[in-house]
């Protein structure tokens, strides 16, 4: 069993917690706040060994299959003794029993110690103030899933990404056309005239990320997307007091090929986007070669809002930093027939109006 890593408040003893408005470490007992690294000094200072052990006798009962063992761990509660059992990616959770965050450092050291951390800034009540905003506005949104809906589950975890630099040697090729017309007073001339158009360059990339775990629909990670790396700080445990977090399951061999496609694109898109003045660009050869490549394994804030209606189950993400709100919404069927009526209604009347008042010029 491994020990859970737990940070006591110097002034009451209870579990402090990583504050996400302050950007400190913060007593939930009696306010005191910390900076992180005090704490950390604090914590050092108090270690000592433990020169008492006593033997147990253990009756034997039935053995773990191998299975069961390669995917569950078991940690004891530094703060109150308790058991925790979970699975084999759970880096960060609370204890069952007296319900203080605990830190599986187990399970975030050696090579799967991440090298970067963003801390959360956006708490609990911001992303259910987030889900109400994204409720708003949605026509097509059957009202009774709005009065309705009771959240299921509101959590913060860190969630694993892989950030991949790599730098990248570009050849484009592309046909172009340019159209040119005018008139006189018997004809309409077109001149069509065709390009043969190159680019080529070298680019470099850094920190494209790639979630790392498989309990995360990637369309919606990336959805995510950006966050600002310039808040990321050196890992430190403490960070995750207070929040769930994963440890990656998917390792970065894995998701190199998701980067080196995004990476590819990104580069095309590019030299792509230099290519003006035509008035069509059809793309017929492109060549993308990456070099340098490099993985670091950091820990990104996501808000998780899971709620149940009909039978089926919604899931909502918030950037735990920035606040950006993604996620599905069921569709009033019956709204969305008659929307599409009215849609119809108006563009025919919108025609028909058109075609009169051709009639009335003479064109028609």
């Amino acid at each position: 069993m491994a020990e859970l890593q737990q940070y006591k408040c110097p002034c009451c003893g209870g579990a402090v917690e990583f504050n996400s408005q302050l950007q400190k470490m913060k007593c939930p007992y009696c306010d005191t706040e910390f900076e992180m690294e005090t704490l950390k000094e604090y914590e050092q200072e108090l270690q000592g060994d433990d020169e008492s052990s006593v033997q147990w006798e253990k009756q034997e009962g039935n053995a773990w299959q191998e299975q069961e063992k390669q995917q569950l761990r078991s940690y004891i509660c530094s703060s109150c003794g308790g058991e925790i059992l979970t699975d084999a990616t759970t880096a960060a959770s609370f204890c069952p029993y007296c319900d203080n965050p605990v830190v599986m450092t187990q399970q975030v050291s050696g090579d799967l110690r991440p090298d970067f951390v963003i801390p959360f800034k956006m708490d609990k009540n911001a992303a259910k103030q987030g889900l109400k905003k994204h409720f708003s506005g949605k026509r097509l949104l059957p009202k009774v899933f709005k009065d309705e809906n009771h959240l299921d589950e509101v959590k913060g975890v860190y969630v694993p990404f892989w950030l991949f630099d790599a730098d990248t040697e570009t050849q484009l090729r592309c046909r172009a056309t340019r159209v040119r017309t005018w008139s006189d007073r018997d004809y309409r001339y077109t001149e069509t005239q065709y390009f043969a158009v190159y680019r080529g360059g070298t680019m470099g990339f850094q920190k494209v990320p790639v979630d790392g775990s498989s309990k995360m629909a990637d369309d919606l990670m990336q959805s995510l997307e950006p966050y600002d790396f310039g808040e990321a700080v050196d890992f430190q445990t403490a960070y995750l007091s207070g929040y769930l977090a994963d440890r990656y399951d998917v390792g970065a061999k894995e998701s190199a090929e998701t980067a080196n496609e995004r990476i590819r694109a990104s580069a095309r898109q590019a030299f792509m986007n230099t290519i003006t003045g035509y008035s069509s660009v059809i793309p017929e050869e492109a060549h993308v070669h990456l070099s340098g490549g490099k993985a670091r394994y950091a820990l990104f804030p996501v808000w998780l809002l899971n709620t149940t209606w009909n039978g089926q189950k919604y899931t909502f993400a918030m950037n735990g930093q920035t606040g950006k709100f993604v996620g599905n919404l069921p569709m009033d069927k019956k709204a969305a027939f008659r929307w599409a009526l009215g849609v119809t209604a108006a563009v025919t009347a919108l025609a028909y109006g058109g075609a009169w008042l051709l009639w009335l010029l003479g064109v028609l």
